[in-house]
């Protein structure tokens, strides 16, 4: 009799265990759907980062030179 209470106890605990490895499976399937999602959202990111200093860049570019429209002594005025 001792027997087959050990057997339904081993029993219970692997169909414990199998129930743990389905939600562990079904948790890392929608973990890695979440770091896909969130690869994109950051490559998508640095595009616009990176499309945003472009412009930036190119704004800079149209600026008169500072240095060279200065005259005397007078520090040029500016933010920084």
């Amino acid at each position: 009799m001792s027997e087959l209470t050990q057997i339904d106890q081993i029993t219970e605990r692997v169909e414990r265990l199998l129930v743990r490895h389905e939600e562990l499976t079904r948790t890392n399937a929608l973990l890695s759907q979440q770091i896909t999602a969130l690869t994109q959202e950051r490559d998508s990111l640095k595009s616009r980062l990176s499309a945003a200093r472009a412009r930036v860049d190119a704004l800079l570019e149209r600026l008169p030179d500072l240095a060279s429209g200065q005259t005397g002594n007078n520090p040029p005025q500016g933010n920084r």
